[in-house]
């Protein structure tokens, strides 16, 4: 049975002390949330501080990127995995279509911080998903699998079981549009069938996949309701207390 995860993106917002403020609200908010597993994504200037808070909780801090290095070294800038696991973190956010878009992480790298987020025993939520252009030309299904191919590139059936996968629509996040839970469990239910075919069925049985766009306290029922969406990755919504606990709360 997976188990599924409820996962906040606060993408570049909250100072310190709004983070940590937005996280000692939600705490009790979701303290009884034993269905699924509660993750934020706070900025990296405020990771330490919520975690502290946040030690001995229900609720798992993520990063929202790091560096392909697994050594420390001249890399300016960069953040290397050990580091964020001594910050407090458990997962990390990799692939985001806004990395992808703006600061040119290609699949390649991707696949090179999945080795590194797994070398230093994060657990990697990677984000794949077409654009609209792709999806209007009938491609929405190659696109995702090429994203698939090159980022899970050479990795073996074991460490595809240590990855979330989050099924991103671009044309979804942040556009107040959401592909609809038949969507949605269209393309989930591809991406496991190919996780299948190209690892093994226990790999495919055992992945959590989550969705991501516009997710809504007034959707999430309906999404999860699907048979292969394991849970989803919270932009805008994860932002205050209050609507990200009804999420992490959805009717099950």
């Amino acid at each position: 049975m997976r188990k599924p995860i409820i996962a906040g993106n606060w993408k570049m917002f909250k100072l310190i002390s709004d983070a940590v403020a937005t996280a000692t609200a939600l705490k009790p908010l979701v303290a009884n949330a034993n269905h699924c597993e509660v993750v934020i994504a706070p900025p990296f200037t405020a990771l330490k501080a919520v975690a502290d808070r946040l030690e001995g909780s229900n609720i798992h801090v993520s990063a929202q990127d790091l560096a392909p290095e697994i050594k420390h070294g001249a890399h300016t800038g960069e953040v290397c995995g050990d580091m964020i696991k001594d910050a407090g973190c458990s997962h990390v956010i990799i692939g985001h279509s806004e990395r992808r878009a703006m600061y040119g992480d290609t699949d390649a790298v991707v696949n090179r911080k999945i080795r590194a987020a797994l070398h230093f025993g994060l657990t990697p939520i990677v984000c794949i998903g077409e654009t609209l252009d792709e999806r209007d030309a009938g491609n929405a299904e190659k696109v995702v699998a090429t994203q698939l191919a090159q980022s899970l590139a050479e990795l073996t059936a074991s460490e595809v079981i240590r990855i979330v996968l989050a099924y991103e629509p671009v044309w979804a996040i942040g556009t107040g549009r959401t592909a609809t839970p038949e969507q949605a469990q269209q393309m989930h239910a591809f991406i496991r069938q190919w996780i299948a075919q190209q690892f093994d069925a226990t790999a495919a049985s055992d992945l959590r996949i989550l969705y991501g766009g516009s997710v809504k306290p007034e959707n999430i029922s309906d999404l999860m309701r699907a048979a292969d969406i394991d849970g989803a990755l919270v932009g805008g919504a994860s932002l205050e207390a209050e609507s990200f606990s009804r999420i992490v709360n959805y009717e099950w």
